[in-house]
């Protein structure tokens, strides 16, 4: 039992199965008479439908909008003002909005043989002007998404705090950034069984979920059903980063043919549904302009923002999280006067963007942290004196900051000195000024960002949205023999839940942790929950947790007290087992006792026995904030266009660490995440809506060789409302590699004049760039001749 508690590097408990291929996937399922399933797909973005066509043999396989009566649309709901609803149909019966939208359910006894009946249905669409620009989305004669709204816009918002008082500043810096759209790519794609239980009334769905209470919640609003009649079973979970955050269509599909034929049925996504008609995500557009002094000190910032929604909210609400939170994040770990921002979320003709990890924090880093640097050329200053000059102090905390976010506790300023320290920058300077013998030349960047997890009602209450977290619950219960179970509503999609919240159970009770069981990702036996998303499930279900585990210590302590033969006041827990002043009774024998040996039981114990279900709430639920700084180093090729990381540094700070090796894992999973945004990833669209990647020889997601190991350092500087200090951390690694990857090109690349400002840096715009910079050079040149 020693060593198994909070801030041990436990080896996660779940690996050996997962390494050994022994994880039960959705796909792994196999129920009797169990029948799959393949989707007619619009081809087209914008089309009115004017016939469906069923071959007469396929008559009883197929299944259109006609058939599914009584089932209500996908409506992802908001109290936002101004925001506007867009019904998704669960199969499209007049009208499509993006490729890939559901038209026809396909049933067979194989995959092969339902995509040959789905082949086989004809398709008679009026074709319509397509809307592939956000930017023109909202010029006036727009082809509309939904006629009723008027525009194309889902919600408008907008922040003004004394934006006036910083237009006298002496630097005033204008730049336009852009981040492509992208799609998750977690390794295992989206999948659903469905079984209809006649003896239970209820309809069981197995789906790879990162919210089963959620999507239990607008499952049965969508069929009609009663929630004690919808089961949501959640097995293992092949990743996540929010595209498993939402009721699918493919979901409420299921449900109803499992309802209505009696057998189970299945749909797993491939790889070409994904990418084609799955979320996507991160397509922002800054105007962006920051104002400062000569010393670097920022003044303000000013920035219309627009976001690709594209053509639906996703329940239970998508399409205004990441433009909605531009406006309130994007001054970043900064402290300054004077703001401005409005944004705009646009419907476009493209699948629904989705929260993805980091959910707008690395679009506003990217931006902002690109403007830091060029405040730093225009002052002719080192970017970190920049920083240092503008990040808010240690001094400060709590600190409420321009647009009322309450950062709790950290030390920005010393993040970033740690991570300087480590990669030497005066001997990376004094190396850029003699020529690598490749021809390479050499860039540094830095990125500093702050990510609020673990939000709570007071933050998501003014949303109005099907999704407001409350008290976060867990159960927990010993068992006879001295184990113990713990139920929790949130769901592990790689985060090493299984390991962790058993090591805040030890941490209390000294129970170990071989002997402790997580059940989660089953809406039948866990508490409810909003389930795994915003870097929340460390605070919220491990505080849970620790409050569970600590009222069954309590209850523990009575029972042990008086087979001690004495009062509770004089007993305590240590080392899973009740102290006395003489002699102890471990959690085994009392365990053993209120089971099996209830006589010996005080007369006045605790009906609960050890097992108590309770809710938790940090102190102040506005939320936890965790930071770091990222340094890249990079060598450029400027012949090729070609960037090499040649070092990366991350110095993080995630208040009390649970299991350092766990964080350092999804620091690592993060950053390859963030370095597929700087320098590879770009789902592109053609003027017509059509996606033009559909397999990874045409989506570039960087590899081991594109992924160096990073140096990481870790400080802990403890939240102060939370159990133990904790912070969310799980998105961080991917919200500051664009900036620092970004920064740092630039860097390489500052003797020919060129600022990239747009991501992914790929080769072709590295070379576009040195080639528009220098055909400038020379226009400049023979200007100056000609006169």
């Amino acid at each position: 039992m020693a060593g198994q508690g909070i801030g041990v590097s436990l080896l996660r408990k779940e690996d050996d199965r997962l390494l050994r291929g022994r994880g039960e996937f959705v796909g792994d399922l196999r129920l009797p008479g169990m029948r799959d399933v393949a989707f007619v797909r619009s081809p087209l973005a914008h089309a009115r439908i004017r016939a469906i066509r069923i071959p007469p043999q396929y008559k009883d396989s197929v299944f259109v909008a006609a058939d599914l009566k009584g089932v209500k649309p996908i409506r992802a709901v908001s109290g936002l003002s101004g925001f506007k609803a867009s019904d998704q149909p669960i199969l499209a019966f007049d009208k499509v909005r993006q490729v890939g939208e559901l038209i026809a359910m396909c049933v067979a006894d194989t995959r092969a043989e339902a995509e040959d009946i789905a082949a086989a249905v004809e398709v008679d669409f009026e074709e319509l002007p397509a809307v592939h620009d956000m930017l023109l989305a909202r010029q006036p004669g727009s082809a509309l998404l939904h006629e009723h709204w008027g525009d194309n816009v889902f919600l408008e918002t907008f922040v003004d705090v004394n934006m006036e008082a910083a237009y006298d500043a002496p630097i005033k810096i204008s730049r336009e950034i852009s981040t492509a759209r992208q799609c998750m790519a977690p390794l295992e794609g989206r999948g659903t069984v469905a079984v209809w239980h006649n003896r239970m009334d209820q309809l069981v769905l197995h789906t790879g979920s990162q919210l089963p209470h959620i999507v239990r919640n607008g499952l049965a609003e969508c069929l009609g059903l009663e929630q004690v009649q919808v089961r949501i079973i959640s097995p293992d979970v092949g990743g996540g980063f929010g595209y498993k955050g939402i009721l699918l269509t493919e979901d409420v599909c299921l449900g109803w043919l499992a309802m209505h034929r009696g057998h189970p049925v299945r749909w797993l996504e491939d790889r070409r549904e994904h990418l084609t008609a799955g979320a996507n995500c991160r397509e922002h557009h800054y105007n962006i302009t920051v104002y400062a002094d000569r010393d670097g000190k920022l003044r303000g910032v000013e920035c219309e923002a627009t976001v690709d929604s594209g053509a639906y909210s996703s329940y239970p609400f998508s399409a205004c999280l990441e433009a909605a939170q531009v406006a309130s994040i994007l001054p970043g770990p900064y402290d300054f006067p004077s703001y401005r921002c409005r944004t705009w979320s646009v419907a476009t003709n493209k699948c629904p963007i989705l929260p993805y990890r980091g959910v707008a924090r690395t679009g506003v880093c990217y931006a902002i942290e690109l403007m830091m640097d060029a405040i730093a050329r225009e002052t002719g200053l080192e970017p970190y004196e920049v920083r240092l000059r503008n990040l808010v102090r240690p001094e400060q905390m709590p600190f409420d900051n321009i647009t009322r976010k309450h950062f709790d506790s950290g030390d920005y300023p010393e993040s970033l000195r740690q991570a300087l320290a480590k990669i030497d920058l005066p001997a990376l300077r004094e190396r850029q000024k003699t020529p690598e013998p490749d021809g390479r030349l050499i860039g540094v960047g830095l990125s500093v960002y702050c990510e609020q997890g673990a939000h709570g009602t007071s933050v998501y209450a003014g949303w109005g949205i099907p999704m407001v977290p409350g008290h976060e619950q867990a159960t927990a219960r010993m068992t006879p023999d001295g184990g113990l179970e713990l139920r929790v509503g949130v769901h592990s999609h790689g985060q090493g839940m299984e390991t962790t919240l058993p090591q805040i159970a030890n941490e209390i009770l000294g129970i170990d942790v071989a002997k402790i069981k997580l059940v989660h990702g089953d809406t039948e036996y866990t508490p409810y929950s909003t389930g795994s998303w915003g870097s929340r499930c460390a605070v919220m279900a491990g505080g849970a947790v620790a409050t569970a585990s600590k009222e069954i210590a309590r209850l523990a302590k009575e029972i042990g007290a008086h087979l001690l033969q004495t009062d509770v006041e004089h007993v305590d827990l240590a080392d899973g087992a009740v102290v006395g002043p003489s002699s102890s009774v471990t959690l085994q024998e009392i365990a053993h006792t209120w089971y099996r040996r209830p006589q010996d039981l005080p007369p006045s114990v605790d009906p609960r026995g050890l097992e108590v279900t309770i809710g938790y709430k940090p102190v102040r639920d506005s939320g936890t904030f965790s930071y770091a700084t990222h340094v890249a180093v990079v060598a450029v090729d400027p012949e090729m266009g070609d960037i090499e990381i040649l070092d990366y540094v991350v110095v993080e700070d995630g208040g009390k660490l649970i299991n350092p090796m766990v964080v350092d894992g999804q620091i690592y999973g993060g950053l390859a995440q963030g370095i597929g945004t700087a320098l590879y990833e770009e789902m592109n669209f053609d003027a017509s809506g059509q996606p033009l990647a559909s397999t990874f020889a045409d989506y570039l997601l960087p590899g081991p060789t594109e992924v160096p190991a990073p140096r990481l350092g870790h400080m802990e500087t403890l939240a102060p409302y939370t159990q133990f200090g904790v912070k969310g951390l799980g998105e961080g690694g991917a919200i500051a590699p664009p900036g620092a990857i970004g920064n740092a090109v630039n860097d390489a690349l500052k003797s020919f004049g060129v600022e990239l400002l747009h991501s992914p840096m790929t080769p072709r715009r590295v070379l576009e760039a040195i080639a528009e910079a220098k055909n400038k050079k020379r226009a400049q040149a023979a200007e100056g001749v000609s006169a």
